[in-house]
């Protein structure tokens, strides 16, 4: 939920996207066009999605899980990474925001790449427990409703295989974690989320201060 890193000042922000970003033209395009959107606050920042790609080549995935694709933004950035046989399960409730991203999708030649799940992801999760895919995806990323975070984490935590990367958006919460006494839901949910994560001994941690925040959880 930042389109770009906020802990940053515009010039060192500037400045790292100039000597470092390197976008494909249809992420470019997707983005112009998401920034047009009432909720394009959701748009993940260009500098993570290329973060997320690199992390998606160097675990060598080939399956990867994602839970809130918005208008598919992270989503094409990891499938632009993947080997051709590999495959991402993309779970969302709005048709509406990933119409956007089928057609871009299609246009950059990996919609057979990315199989979307349309329903509440909780339901979809449930279902790959259920059939026996515990420890099937390399990968998992999750930015979705904060409420259902720690919810989420758990059931990938199932689903990602040993030596598997949980990546989470938004941790930072553009700073107002750090208001212990906030009336913020969403500020709430994300200190408890945080705080579980800091104790869970399943995983190797670090929190990185790009874009809103990006978790990157190694289960052990």
């Amino acid at each position: 939920m930042s389109t770009k890193s906020f802990a940053l000042s515009a010039e060192l922000a500037e400045y790292i996207l100039k000597v470092s970003l390197r976008e494909n033209p249809i992420l470019n395009q997707l983005r112009i066009e998401t920034s047009k959107h009432p909720l394009a606050r959701m748009q993940i920042a260009p500098e993570q999605g290329q973060l997320m790609a690199l992390l998606v080549k160097l675990m060598q995935a080939s399956k990867i899980l994602e839970i809130g694709v918005f208008t598919g933004y992270s989503s094409l950035c990891m499938a632009l990474a993947l080997p051709p046989d590999g495959n991402i399960v993309a779970c969302d409730k709005s048709e509406e925001f990933t119409d956007i991203a089928k057609r871009y999708w299609k246009e950059a030649g990996v919609e057979n790449k990315i199989e979307l799940k349309i329903a509440p992801a909780l339901q979809t999760l449930d279902e790959f427990i259920k059939a026996g895919k515990t420890e099937f995806f390399d990968m998992a990323f999750i930015d979705a409703d904060k409420s259902n975070y720690l919810a989420y984490y758990e059931k990938c935590l199932q689903l990602v295989r040993k030596g598997g990367l949980i990546m989470v958006d938004n941790v930072l919460w553009r700073g107002d974690i750090l208001n212990s006494e906030t009336q913020d839901k969403n500020s709430q949910y994300i200190q408890a989320f945080n705080q579980k994560l800091a104790e869970d001994q399943n995983i190797d941690l670090v929190v990185l201060p790009i874009a809103d925040g990006l978790t990157l959880a190694l289960k052990k």
